[in-house]
């Protein structure tokens, strides 16, 4: 195993694998239906990594000591036998954890087949239990009663599920405490997600963020919460217990309270492309590497380089001014 470094000492422990540009949601601060309506392009079947692919490159991230992988979009359920990826990833040596981030709605019907070819974990995203404005959300592309049920089916089939909330000002505030009682009674982790700058589309502005300390008053006067120690060093979520029960929310705080200096994650696109942030502007292109016939050990020395020459600390540095500056790559293409 070789394990690497960025040029802050990070290691390189997570690796995030999008399968698909692809969404059935058109989510106001993600994929907004006034840019991403009827006639975008998305990208063409064979620009797309094909399953082969992403496991040659997972076997690779391994040896530098990758050891949990999450399936992302896009909405990765709209991948043609994404189970199949799964199975294939779940059996690479060295990969401890598999997880996927999903909006829920196909859940349901392929939530069985996912715990059975062995993904450990789902974290799912739900803004709002109010239909209306969930809708408003999504750009009117689906119901809260699919996402709950496929939650309860992804529960029954012994998946881990996490509920991550974006939460905007002006849009969702006001479902904060309605969100934390339900899966508080429900016994489901709730993640708060301060709305971020990701990709050029959603108009982004600092004033239209709830923070995190925002959202924690909110809480702990619903439910006095406590800190919880982290589950492991850069873990994404600050995490919170209520005082009266053993069940914990937590916050995903990257513009209030960011966590760069303990970033350990890589991230994939769905053409293939390696980010190094999720806000970052270019890519490596891996795919190119990979269909012109190299070598592991040529890929391998290029993704090394890469992670060793990384200076990512973009919500260190993230201002009013510098969220607009730069075109970055849109959260579509290398999920969250």
């Amino acid at each position: 195993m070789n394990l690497i470094q960025d040029q802050f000492k990070r290691p390189l422990r997570d690796l995030r694998i999008s399968v698909t540009d692809r969404c059935n949601f058109r989510c106001r601060y993600c994929m907004p239906a006034e840019i991403f309506g009827p006639d975008y392009a998305f990208l063409p079947s064979q620009q797309i990594l094909t399953f082969d692919e992403i496991e040659r490159l997972a076997k690779i991230f391994v040896s530098f000591g990758v050891k949990k992988i999450r399936i992302t979009g896009g909405e990765p359920l709209l991948r043609k036998n994404v189970a199949q990826l799964i199975e294939r990833l779940h059996h690479v040596q060295g990969i401890e954890d598999i997880a996927m981030t999903t909006n829920g709605t196909l859940l349901k019907k392929f939530a069985e087949d996912l715990a059975k070819a062995g993904l450990s974990r789902v974290s799912v995203s739900l803004d709002s239990l109010n239909e209306e404005r969930f809708l408003s959300m999504n750009g009117r592309r689906g119901k809260v009663n699919n996402v709950l049920e496929g939650i309860e089916k992804a529960k029954q089939v012994g998946l881990q599920v996490k509920i991550n909330m974006v939460v905007q000002k002006g849009q969702n505030e006001q479902d904060i405490i309605p969100m934390a009682h339900f899966f508080k009674e429900k016994k489901h982790i709730l993640r708060f997600i301060e709305y971020m700058d990701v990709g050029n589309s959603n108009g982004w502005r600092l004033d239209d963020v709830v923070s995190k300390k925002e959202i924690l008053q909110a809480v702990h006067r619903f439910s006095p919460i406590e800190p919880v120690s982290p589950n492991y060093k850069g873990e994404v979520a600050t995490r919170y217990r209520y005082k009266d029960s053993d069940q914990e929310i937590g916050v995903i705080s990257s513009v209030t309270d960011s966590f760069c200096a303990t970033c350990t994650r890589a991230r994939i696109s769905a053409e293939g492309k390696l980010y190094t942030c999720l806000f970052a502007t270019d890519g490596t292109d891996l795919r190119e590497l990979l269909r012109s016939g190299q070598t592991d050990d040529v890929i391998a020395e290029c993704i090394a380089a890469v992670w060793q020459n990384r200076t990512d600390r973009y919500s260190d540095e993230r201002t009013e001014h510098t969220s607009h500056q730069q075109r970055k790559v849109e959260m579509s293409h290398i999920g969250g």
